[in-house]
Order: structure tokens, then sequence, then C-alpha cells
């Protein structure tokens, strides 16, 4: 069971992030959205930037030393997206940008949809 867990874990974490990133997208549906998305995407700039260790990886990793599997070092996203999304060759200065990148992201996408409100 706990082995399942990690694995949903996981998969929150993974729709987690795709949340801040995208999640913007969906105030233009559900406006309301913006009470959810707003402090998931300010917590999600602020781990990028600082460095920090979100806390779904070390719930992961010890769910799976639970199951009797093997924890890992880093985080979540060093474990399973950097070989996935990222080249090799990631520097602290690249994850600078890549906040950087999702925060204006977002802010674009809250200036677009703010624009379109005042409009209508």
């Amino acid at each position: 069971m706990a082995g399942w867990l990690a694995d949903l874990v996981v998969v929150v974490h993974f729709l987690f992030i795709a949340f801040v990133v995208g999640g913007a997208l969906l105030l233009f549906r559900w406006p309301r959205v913006a009470w959810v998305h707003l402090p998931a995407a300010a917590w999600g700039v602020f781990v990028e930037w600082s460095g920090r260790i979100c806390p779904l990886t070390p719930l992961e990793n010890a769910l799976r030393r639970t199951a009797g599997e093997a924890g890992y070092g880093g985080g979540f996203v060093e474990r399973y997206l950097l070989p996935v999304i990222y080249p090799a060759g990631l520097t602290p200065a690249i994850q600078l940008w890549l906040g950087a990148f999702v925060l204006v992201l977002n802010v674009a996408i809250y200036a677009i949809w703010w624009r379109r409100q005042r409009l209508s």
C-alpha cells in the first residue's frame, strides 16, 4: 500500500507543477480558481528560486522506504522531471530563468484575463 501511495504522491506532485505553470488558463472558465492558483504559483516560484525541496518529496521518500523501496536524494524535479523535460547541464542560473518564466507567464495570463474582465 505504501508503494502505491508513493506513486500517487508522484502523480499529485506532477499535477501540482502543471497547475502552477498553466493553471492561470483556468481563469477564463472558472475565475475563482485564482484563489487557489495564486498561492500555488507563488509557492512554486519560491521553491524554484530558493532551491528548497517541496514537502511532497520527503513524503514520497518516506512512503517508498515504508514499502521497502529505496528513496532518492534531491527533489521531485531532479528525480522525475529533469531527465524528461530539461537537457543535461541544468544550472542554478537556468533554474532562476525557469522560475522567472513561470512568473512572467502567469502574470501575462492574469493581465489578459483582467483586461477582458474590465472590457466586458
